[in-house]
């Protein structure tokens, strides 16, 4: 299968990664593997490459586009498992991770997915499709008032309590069941005026998307364990589409990175603290002027970068 979206930010990824030709690398959110191939083509046959994708799908349709690599070991799991993973493996440390988050190139390109506001399918949005909470399910039966919260936090969308309201007055006389359906609900609980900065029903649709897939509650347990998992020097690169994304991995750096709070006149620190590593992005990078204007993806796409010490 060939993917129309380009993989975000990929020569900062491959760079930051600081790829060593037999060191040991995970990508996380295989997705399409436009990353992955990139990280295969720079590893020699000592050096391993481990994908992971919560998708079945995906990780099919990556093996398809990475076959002509013999070094990659593909899991169908979650990154937040990724200690775990690695253990299963039999695998101590690797030389570096990379985590793309949100929604893959592959899920966009699969329409009947129900992730896309685009066309009519089924209301999924499921990433593991052995998952059981489903779009369909968070749309019809969640309390108005949960439905509100999660579309105006994860979603950041100020209409949220109408969109909400509306969903409840529409699901009382039928199920909602399609895309479309949803879409035009949104619609009709958006101002018109309003309605001028990208498809009204893209921020909704993002907030029902993390909450069917749990994307940002384990996010800053999962940077903490994937720094722990990487040898020294290894780097972290993370990729983050939503504040609260950016917010959880800003979090966690510090937090790795660590401080020493005992007073400046004391010769040596008693306070215990203990570092990981350092960040080496101060502020996060974001897509060039070029990228911006042949990927939208990359719109809102932040890359953090951690190195372990």
């Amino acid at each position: 299968m060939e993917f129309k979206h380009k993989p975000v930010m990929l020569a900062e990824c491959i760079e930051g990664l600081k790829i060593k030709p037999d060191g040991i690398y995970v990508d996380g959110t295989l997705g399409g593997a436009g990353h992955s191939k990139e990280i295969a083509r720079k590893l020699s046959q000592k050096g391993i490459l481990i994908g992971i994708d919560r998708d079945e799908e995906a990780l099919k349709a990556a093996k398809a586009n990475l076959n002509e690599f013999s070094n990659i070991k593909y899991v169908h799991d979650n990154h937040d498992n990724i200690k775990e993973i690695l253990e299963q493996l039999e695998i101590e440390k690797v030389d570096g991770i990379l985590l793309d988050l949100g929604v893959s190139s592959y899920q966009l390109d699969e329409r009947n997915r129900g992730f896309s506001y685009l066309g009519e399918n089924v209301l999924d949005m499921r990433m593991d499709k052995t998952e059981e909470l489903t779009a369909q399910v968070v749309v019809n039966e969640y309390a108005e008032e949960e439905l509100a919260n999660i579309i105006y936090e994860y979603g950041e969308e100020r209409f949220s309590r109408q969109i909400a309201k509306n969903i409840c007055l529409e699901r009382e006389k039928h199920p909602i069941q399609t895309t479309k359906e949803l879409v035009e609900i949104i619609e009709k609980s958006i101002p018109r005026a309003k309605q001028k900065e990208g498809h009204p029903a893209k921020r909704t649709f993002q907030a029902i998307r993390i909450e069917v897939n749990n994307e940002i509650k384990p996010l800053y347990n999962t940077i903490k364990t994937s720094i722990e998992c990487l040898n020294k020097g290894g780097r972290l690169c993370v990729i983050t589409f939503h504040s609260l994304e950016d917010r959880a991995v800003k979090k966690a750096y510090i937090e790795a990175k660590g401080k020493c709070t005992c007073p400046s006149d004391l010769p040596y620190c008693v306070c215990g603290a203990k570092s990981l590593g350092e960040i080496i992005t101060r502020k996060p990078m974001i897509a060039t002027k070029e990228e911006l204007e042949e990927n939208s993806r990359s719109k809102s796409a932040k890359l953090r970068i951690f190195e372990r010490r």
